[in-house]
């Protein structure tokens, strides 16, 4: 599924993304501005999330209440080896049954066996290409 969309109708495509997947974890490829976050956030808040959803930049991994299961966001971009991934517990994370929402997720690939892939093009300031495969 490839979508063009402006920034402004982000909800309706986290809306899309959530109706056509079957599968709980989400790896998402974009450049750094694109708006990998913002999707992120919309798709939580279209899952039931109430509280505050911020970037995990720093603390690598947010942890969310949806509806019915938690979600985890991780941002990989600081990590630098895969052994820091066993340094945060990532497969445990993986054995939870949650959702699983990862920026920068290059490190975890090998780690990961069902997957949605998201990817995100910045056509101008408000103007972005989604493929979702």
């Amino acid at each position: 599924m490839t979508i063009t969309y402006h920034i402004d109708d982000v909800d309706q495509v986290a809306r899309q993304i959530i109706a056509q997947s079957e599968k709980d974890v989400f790896i998402f490829n974009a450049p750094m501005g694109a708006g990998k976050t913002t999707l992120i956030t919309s798709m939580c808040r279209q899952l039931g999330v109430t509280e505050e959803i911020s970037s995990p930049t720093f603390s690598i991994v947010n942890e969310y209440l949806s509806n019915d299961k938690p979600i985890y966001h991780f941002d990989l971009y600081r990590l630098e080896r895969e052994e820091e991934l066993f340094d945060i517990g990532f497969e445990d994370y993986l054995d939870k049954g949650a959702i699983i929402l990862i920026e920068w997720p290059e490190l975890a690939l090998p780690f990961i066996e069902e997957y949605t892939h998201i990817s995100i093009e910045i056509i101008d300031p408000f103007s972005r290409i989604l493929t979702v495969n």
